[in-house]
């Protein structure tokens, strides 16, 4: 059996685990990711190092590449990270530093371009040609095969629909620095502060939980307040302007959610969204990832066997 290191570098955490070419994940390790330091060569140094370990292993002596998912922007000329506003470092540089310390191939992709092709390989996408995966996270991000094709575009950045406009109402600036976009209303970082301008709009004075957590606000929901009920129904209207755009650009059998707010609020948040969905083409499959946070991993891992 073949074997091949993935990473997944997201804005939050940093994992690495040792992949078989039957999708079973052999190790794993995780640690946060770094958002101090001179450069963003923190980051490149924390990755080599979870690398180093898993290829220590009896089992990563014979690993045959590296795969690295990461939140974008990518410039995959360069094999760097670049001005991602889910990255505390405007450059962070990954094939080029990799390939000299470890002599394997490097292989970098967009971390939900990467969650697709976990979901077609190993999850609830498979047998499916026509499929987008959306991860609900510290930002949104997506992936679609189209016609059983992964779609990459001209630079390796098809599919960045956390920045689709869906609102010019609040006008919430996104980390990349325009306003409107869906990251910026439904991303498990922005919630909170999509709240607060609703709260305000709504002239809603009192609130009986956290309005700073998105956790906690999702959990009032959970258990009916109310308030958090009403707010889940203007969020939803967001997630759906968001997925109306999806269906429409990429016709989809199957769209498949991920990330910590669809792993563990999925039901609230499909159920809320759902009525807000344009039906101008057929509505596909909306699902919960199954595969427990590691699509982006399983799909850094199948890239790389691909590409070397």
């Amino acid at each position: 059996m073949t074997t091949v290191i993935a990473v997944d570098l997201g804005g939050t955490n940093l994992r690495a685990a040792l992949v078989g070419s039957d999708a079973t994940l052999l190790a794993h390790d995780a640690v946060p990711t770094p958002t101090t330091g001179p450069s963003g060569e923190v980051i490149t140094a924390a990755i080599a190092a979870r690398v180093e370990a898993l290829l220590a292993s009896p089992q990563g002596r014979e690993a045959a590449a590296i795969g690295v998912a990461s939140a974008g922007p990518l410039d995959p000329g360069r094999g760097w990270i670049v001005d991602s506003p889910n990255i505390a470092f405007p450059v962070v540089e990954i094939v080029e530093p990799l390939r000299e310390r470890f002599g394997l191939p490097v292989a970098l992709i967009n971390d939900a371009r990467a969650g697709v092709l976990g979901e077609r390989w190993a999850g609830a996408a498979r047998g499916s040609d026509n499929v987008v995966y959306v991860t609900l996270s510290t930002g949104i991000g997506g992936g679609a095969v189209v016609n059983g094709r992964l779609l990459l575009g001209m630079s390796g950045n098809a599919g960045e629909i956390g920045h689709i406009p869906v609102d010019t109402r609040y006008n919430l600036v996104c980390g990349c620095g325009f306003a409107g976009h869906w990251e910026a209303y439904a991303s498990a970082k922005n919630i909170p502060g999509f709240f607060a301008a609703w709260r305000e709009a709504a002239d809603i004075r009192h609130v009986a939980f956290d309005p700073s957590s998105t956790r906690a606000i999702f959990t009032a929901a959970r258990a009916e307040n109310p308030v958090a009920l009403a707010f889940m129904e203007a969020l939803g209207e967001m997630n759906g302007r968001g997925v109306s755009a999806v269906i429409v650009a990429y016709n989809p059998e199957v769209i498949v959610f991920d990330g910590p707010l669809a792993r563990y609020y999925g039901d609230i948040v499909i159920r809320e969204m759902e009525p807000f969905i344009d039906r101008y083409l057929a509505l596909p499959r909306l699902v919960v990832s199954s595969l427990a946070g590691q699509a982006p991993l399983l799909g850094a891992a199948a890239y790389a066997l691909e590409a070397r």
